[in-house]
């Protein structure tokens, strides 16, 4: 069973990562990358209905960007234990650049055939998982442990403004470029990264500290071993859970049936309130990780806290669904998006601090797991529900239904709980 010092104490200085030349750089790339990533998305996926009209297609890409994160995060983690992360996010870019440019070539000359639409978005889901896992493991290279809290707080920041802002520089693309060479321009984004990867003086070879010891990768049998690993440890297990929990059972899976939602609040139609809508879990998103980062000693990490805002994220859904109000429906969508992001941010960095050093990568990966590819779930509570109870009573079930289950897993905390839980 893996032992762990006790990390040093979370930064209290606001924006403290920020205070490292190399976490400026990965942060900004990152952020362009994540832009990139969702550019890709909005003109792809835009072309792909235009042609095949067909919602089959849509289930495929949201199956298929989800499942690699389900399959191959821990796999993945246990590479990044043994290889340098740099090259593995490097890989992570090479392969959304094929995307991008595939998509490309097949609309160019016009042969996109349904097998080609298919095989690129596994290539793009593939390149997700490579370049999420990897990233969190270059982050103990690229700052201190008193600064992990920040960095990953600012990471998740730049994922919900690359979030935010790739669907405005993918409009902008279509408009401008048009969709077909837009998609050869959006190559371009992924390139910075690449490059400043490659002489980035970070990874294995710069470390002071004695590597540990290489273990041969194993796939799924390392998920059992990571498991026991950490299972003594009650601060690690109820983030994995929490994230595992929250990503089955409601996950971002309620953001696909918004054009249900909005038509029921009566703004069905393409068009500024519509887009407020999409934009209001964002937004709140950011909001929370600036004002986070503002007031460094806000939330100090905690396993407790983590859950208790997960709570609160559950109540701001439920009660989205259960509204008729449009402004009301704003509000707590605005709301949910800073919990999210406040909770998921926090178990992620509590999960960096305290994994044993020798399975960082394999941890991490079970995390991703649970966190990223149970998503590809989550579309049977609120989605298949939602076909049999409506929209909103499946989302206001299955916002309870977390709400009761976090519950017991906050008691399961509290009857021995480590130290600042």
């Amino acid at each position: 069973m893996a032992t762990t010092a006790s990390p040093p104490a979370p930064s209290r200085t606001s924006f403290a990562a920020l205070r490292h030349p190399g976490f400026r750089a990965q942060v900004g790339f990152f952020l362009l990358a994540m832009m990139a990533d969702n550019v890709e998305h909005v003109i792809s996926y835009w072309m792909a209905f235009q042609k095949f009209q067909s919602p089959a297609l849509g289930g495929f890409a949201v199956v298929s960007h989800w499942l690699p994160f389900l399959l191959f995060s821990v796999p993945v983690g246990a590479l990044a234990d043994r290889f340098d992360p740099r090259r593995i996010i490097q890989c992570g870019m090479g392969l959304f650049m094929l995307a991008s440019a595939g998509w490309a070539y097949f609309l160019i000359t016009d042969t996109l055939q349904l097998w080609h639409a298919m095989a690129l978005l596994v290539v793009h889901g593939c390149a997700g998982v490579l370049w999420q896992g990897a990233t969190q493991m270059l982050l103990y290279d690229v700052v201190p442990a008193p600064d992990l809290p920040s960095a990953v707080r600012l990471l998740a920041t730049a994922r919900s403004l690359g979030v935010l802002v790739g669907p405005a520089v993918g409009g902008a693309l279509m408009a401008t470029a048009g969709p077909r060479w837009g998609l050869l321009l959006n190559v371009l984004f992924f390139l910075p990264n690449v490059l400043w990867l490659w002489k980035a003086p970070y990874g294995p070879r710069f470390r002071a500290a004695a590597a540990a010891p290489a273990r041969a990768v194993r796939g799924l049998a390392d998920i059992a071993r990571t498991l026991g690993e950490i299972r003594a440890d009650r601060r690690l297990v109820s983030m994995i859970a929490l994230a595992g929990l929250a990503s089955l059972l409601v996950g971002n899976s309620y953001q696909a049936q918004m054009p249900g939602f909005a038509s029921d609040l009566g703004h069905g139609e393409a068009g500024a309130t519509y887009s407020m809508l999409l934009a209001a879990d964002a937004a709140g998103a950011l909001l929370a990780g600036l004002l986070l980062e503002t007031r460094g000693g806000l939330l100090r990490p905690a396993a407790g806290t983590a859950l208790g805002l997960a709570m609160l994220w559950c109540c701001a859904l439920a009660g989205f669904g259960a509204t008729g109000s449009y402004p009301l429906a704003l509000v707590l969508l605005f709301a949910a998006g800073v919990f999210e992001l406040a909770f998921s941010s926090m178990a992620q960095a509590l999960v960096q601090l305290h994994a044993p050093t020798a399975a960082r990568g394999r941890v991490i990966g079970v995390f991703n797991m649970a966190a990223l590819g149970l998503r590809a779930f989550a579309g049977i509570t609120v989605g298949l529900g939602g076909s049999a109870v409506g929209i909103h009573a499946s989302l206001v079930a299955s916002s309870l239904a977390l709400l009761l289950a976090l519950g017991v897993l906050l008691a399961w905390l509290r009857t021995s709980p480590p130290a600042g839980a």
